[in-house]
């Protein structure tokens, strides 16, 4: 059952006023690290229910007269295809549509950064695309030593050999399609550079997760670590923290790991480090604002599987997940939960062994479990939909699409478009509900209950087409498949 339990009004007063207390502590210029995603957070809001999605986006836009962004993209990610789960799109692909959607917003996109720099024909061709459409381009490149070798890395060596980033304003936001692209290294990178030239410039650190004074073991910061599972990243006290002030909280390895980088960086520029540890870096007030923990901490654990069933799927597939799952299951257990600690899936499970068939199951936000099977007509996705739809409109023992509109479609399929599957899938449905809907209220009546499915947990016992899936995400649906095929 979805519930809210975090304020978001709250959370955006809270947060733009914390940001611009820590811009005015340095003069000149400040390197902002935009850790998660900055225009589209879809993880925050589904860990903290409430959360917006472009909530992050917001709060930049009533600085968006200062502000200059700049993108870092991983070279390794581009060689090896890394996708957004999220979006289902590429990290190269989500580099271009990012700046489109920035620029629509009125916010100026400076530049793009290439770290981890090698040469490959994917990163050429994506290199050569950027700069046709107008922006530079830069490099930085894998250091040796990184990040213990200090006084290396803090050289002209180690940095020096960095492309310097050109900057026209006082606020630089540095964001990327997704973890471990690089965002802090080529924030250090820059105060070497600025450091160099004369120019004082400052850093801070814009991460919602982990979230610094929940518990180390609460299920949202569990839940950071699921969603990282491929970078092994791990939530840990900040030992500096605990050093320097005597009170406990959460931080992450890597900013635990770069801190003395950060802390040799600012003693060298201004003789002394403004920050006592990595948790004095970040201004998230995310856990301020959380008024239903109860809520939250069902949301994550959701999260939490729902990533698990991800990575079987993957695996599946032949995407190699078997460490990642081996993380998740642990991270479950410690969290006190299962795959079946989700509704939906024993709901799927149970119609699936009853019938023999592929079957799915969707718990709509007032905790109804509906369920469908495939039948000869359309597949286990498709007849729970239907049903769903039906039982929000308060529709019973009608046909929503009648079989004068269905067999045209299948025969479309096979006859004329190849496909040796009639049923129908999730888009095909939607467009014969929509056809049936001209001419019956019923059909309409379902229609408008489209927009109730939104947050709704659901879950089917095989793998779902690319198309269903699709379909599903644009619907707001958080889908978990069992890695069967059918």
């Amino acid at each position: 059952m979805f519930k809210i339990g975090f304020d978001n009004n709250k959370y955006l007063k809270m947060q733009s006023e914390r940001i611009k207390e820590r811009i005015s502590e340095f003069g000149g210029k400040l390197y902002l690290e935009f850790g998660g995603k900055l225009f589209d957070d879809y993880h925050a809001s589904r860990v903290l229910p409430g959360f917006q999605p472009d909530s992050k986006l917001q709060m930049l836009l009533q600085l968006k007269e200062q502000a200059e962004i700049v993108i870092v993209i991983s070279t390794q990610d581009i060689e090896k295809n890394k996708l957004r789960g999220d979006l289902g799109i590429t990290y190269d692909r989500d580099v271009i549509r990012l700046i489109d959607a920035f620029t629509a917003k009125g916010l100026f996109v400076g530049s793009v950064v290439l770290t981890k720099y090698a040469p490959h024909p994917r990163v050429t061709a994506f290199e050569n695309r950027l700069k046709k459409l107008g922006y530079p381009v830069y490099h930085h490149y894998v250091i040796d030593g990184y990040p213990s070798n200090i006084s290396h890395i803090v050289s002209d060596e180690g940095y020096g050999i960095n492309d310097y980033i050109e900057t026209s304003r006082s606020l630089v936001v540095i964001t990327a399609p997704g973890p471990g692209s690089g965002k802090m290294a080529t924030c250090l990178s820059q105060l070497y550079h600025e450091n160099k030239r004369g120019i004082k410039a400052g850093y801070a650190k814009f991460e919602t997760f982990p979230i610094w004074n929940l518990p180390l073991k609460h299920p949202v910061n569990a839940a950071y670590e699921a969603a990282t599972a491929d970078l092994n990243d791990i939530n840990m006290i900040d030992p500096w923290h605990l050093a320097a002030y005597g009170k406990t909280t959460v931080n992450y390895n890597r900013d635990v790991e770069i801190f003395p980088v950060l802390k040799a960086m600012f003693d060298e520029i201004y003789g002394e480090c403004p920050y006592k540890s990595p948790t004095d870096m970040g201004v998230n007030m995310a856990g301020n604002c959380i008024f239903d923990d109860d809520a939250v901490r069902e949301a994550a654990k959701q999260e939490i599987i729902r990533r698990y069933f991800t990575a079987l799927c993957a695996d599946a597939r032949g995407d190699n997940k078997n460490d990642e799952v081996y993380k998740l299951e642990l991270l479950m257990k410690q969290a006190e939960i299962s795959d079946t600690s989700r509704k939906c899936t024993f709901w799927a499970r149970e119609l699936a062994d009853k019938t023999g068939e592929p079957a799915a199951a969707i718990e709509l936000n007032d905790g109804t479990i509906i369920t469908g099977k495939t039948s000869k007509l359309m597949g286990c996705a498709s007849a729970m939909l239907l049903n769903a739809l039906k039982h929000l409109a308060g529709i019973n023992d009608v046909l929503l699409i009648v079989p004068e509109v269905i067999i045209p479609v299948q025969e479309l399929k096979v006859n004329y478009l190849g496909n040796h599957n009639p049923r129908l899938h999730t888009d095909e449905v939607l467009i014969a509900l929509s056809i049936s809907a001209a001419t019956d209220k019923n059909a309409a009546l379902a229609m408008e209950q489209l927009r109730n499915l939104k947050n709704c947990e659901m879950h089917s016992s095989v793998l779902l087409t690319p198309v269903d899936e699709n379909i599903l995400k644009k619907l707001g649906i958080r889908l978990t498949c069992d890695p069967n095929k059918q």
